[in-house]
């Protein structure tokens, strides 16, 4: 009896079984052979996740510059596991296994599947002996093991080194091996490219591995796949020519004429670079919440004195922080640096300090606005337990449906431990399976759900689209990020969808003082993130009814 593999649309693949494989190798080497004779190059990439998939897209759709004729054909190479297999023949089906925001990813993996045929998908590795450069997107995650406590983690490394084994084994010589997943300083050098050399020499080959490293900087969103190839890249390689092979390929492939590839001299330095610069923006982040609490409780609106430092261009990049980063990098990213520092390069004392502290605080941000939340029924004689609450933006991102490590599940997980019955809308996100699957997802055993009690009942929880009834009967209302249409809300018509006044939260600076002053008279209580100055409007109101 077959296994399946469930894509998020419900449709069933069948797992291949073994007599499968060496036919559908057989396809693919014909394939291969095809585009070798035409001159192209064998590209494989290595899963085809959210960043493999359009990476595996980009390069399929490069034309050499000289004759404009496609230059590589693309190998998407995925596990068939339950969890992941679908993705195989939903791409070769000319159909893109990542949702985007972006509408040119779907038009283009269709371009490169059905006209150009310049991507095929598989899900037999041996396809790695064909490969005249392989690009690795397997995950590197980052597990915690306790909710704001980033040092109890470790990073997940057996995904990747089971992969860069198989690499190993089965490249050409003269392969290039590029690992574009963000992974642990010294993961390329002190880890990949010992188990490259060990599978080398055992198979007699005397030349050494060509390994690269060149991460990605991928945004969801509209600009997706711009964030891919028409953006800055860092790489770095093991060797002078792998540096040399790097380079030449991601010239080919990414849009380096007006974004400039910066070469660094060992691959601990790119892979730093990465980690740096996403730590860097969860600081920055997480800085801004002290004084957040400062706002709050000494009547000053924190989003007006960020647009007031703003106009200095030294810090036009000042971000509110919300309830949460969210995101797969920025939460994560730092805890790599850290577990590195002590597991492959082997130190034993403490030099992070600021980078934990910051990760710990972006993780449990979202417990203020369940307090928040608390706080604004108690003023209206209210309780959380039993209250129906709905929370607008399960993405953890203004205008895309992603909705990884977002501030907001912190939210409504709080909220259903103290009793609330929780519902959520968000005009992006279909499903939420951080919530619905979320005894296998994000894996077995990772949930947030893990850190909370009463939380079996969130796997009903579906994302609603229609605001209107979404809000019916509710005693609090949630804005938990700035999508465009939150934007857009009336105080009299929430109140008058609700059946009455209601609690209104805001975490991102999404009301202005009008709408603010609006709901007071309209017999809301208002509260919100940084927003202290909420109390002074709260009394000028009062003031005037009396």
């Amino acid at each position: 009896m077959s296994d399946y593999s469930i894509s998020p649309e419900g449709e069933k693949y069948a797992i291949p079984q073994e007599q499968e494989y060496a036919a559908e190798f057989e396809r693919i080497t014909s394939l291969a052979g095809a585009a070798r004779s035409e001159g192209r190059e064998i590209v494989v990439v290595m899963g085809v996740g959210f960043v493999g998939a359009v990476m595996a897209a980009i390069v399929a759709d490069t034309v050499d510059k000289k004759t404009g004729e496609p230059s590589k054909l693309v190998i998407g190479c995925q596990r068939p596991s339950t969890r992941s297999y679908w993705k195989i023949p939903m791409l070769n089906e000319g159909n893109s296994p990542v949702k985007a925001e972006d509408p040119e990813v779907d038009p283009m993996i269709r371009r490169c599947v059905l006209d150009k045929k310049t991507l095929v998908a598989t899900y037999n590795n041996d396809c790695l002996k064909l490969a005249d450069c392989v690009v690795v997107d397997v995950q590197c995650d980052y597990t915690k093991n306790d909710l704001g406590n980033m040092r109890t983690g470790e990073v997940e490394m057996g995904a990747l080194e089971a992969t860069m084994k198989t690499i190993s084994e089965k490249v050409p010589a003269k392969c290039l091996t590029l690992i574009e997943t963000t992974v642990a300083p010294g993961t390329t050098e002190f880890v990949a490219w010992p188990i490259m050399k060990k599978a080398f020499a055992a198979r007699g080959i005397e030349t050494e591995p060509l390994l690269a490293h060149s991460f990605e900087r991928v945004m969801p969103g509209r600009h997706y796949v711009s964030s891919i190839r028409d953006f800055w890249r860092v790489c770095s390689g093991c060797n002078q020519e792998a540096r040399q092979r790097v380079e030449k390929f991601l010239h080919e492939v990414l849009n380096t004429e007006e974004y400039p590839l910066t070469v660094m001299d060992r691959p601990i330095e790119s892979e730093t670079t990465k980690i740096v610069e996403n730590s860097y923006r969860a600081t920055t982040l997480a800085f801004l919440d002290e004084w957040s609490l400062f706002a709050e409780r000494n009547g000053v609106d924190l989003t007006k004195v960020i647009k007031a430092i703003k106009i200095r261009p030294t810090h036009s990049n000042m971000i509110f922080p919300g309830p949460g980063i969210g995101g797969y990098c920025l939460p994560k990213d730092g805890g790599l640096g850290y577990w590195a520092y002590k597991h492959i390069l082997g130190f034993q004392d403490d030099i992070f300090k600021i980078t934990p502290m910051a990760i710990d605080i972006n993780d449990t941000r979202g417990l203020h606005v369940a307090e928040l939340t608390r706080d604004a029924l108690r003023n209206m004689g209210s309780q959380i337990a039993g209250a129906k609450i709905l929370l607008c933006g399960a993405s953890y991102r203004q205008d895309v449906g992603d909705t990884r490590y977002s501030g907001s599940e912190i939210v409504v997980r709080k909220l259903t431990e103290m009793g609330a019955e929780m519902t959520v809308h968000d005009p992006y996100v279909e499903h939420w399976y951080e919530l619905e699957k979320q005894d296998v997802y994000p894996a077995p055993g990772h949930s947030w759900a893990r850190f909370f009690r009463n939380q079996d009942d969130l796997v009903n929880v579906r994302v609603q689209k229609d605001i209107d009834s979404a809000i019916k009967g509710v005693s609090a209302l949630i804005l938990a990020v700035p999508h465009e249409p939150y934007l857009e809300l009336e105080p009299e018509k929430i109140v008058e969808w609700a059946g009455g006044p209601i609690a209104v939260i805001d975490c991102f600076g999404i009301l202005g003082d009008d709408k603010i002053l609006r709901y007071f008279k309209l017999g809301c209580e208002v509260k919100g993130l940084g927003r202290g100055h909420i109390q002074r409007i709260k009394e000028e109101v009062r003031k005037s009814s009396r």
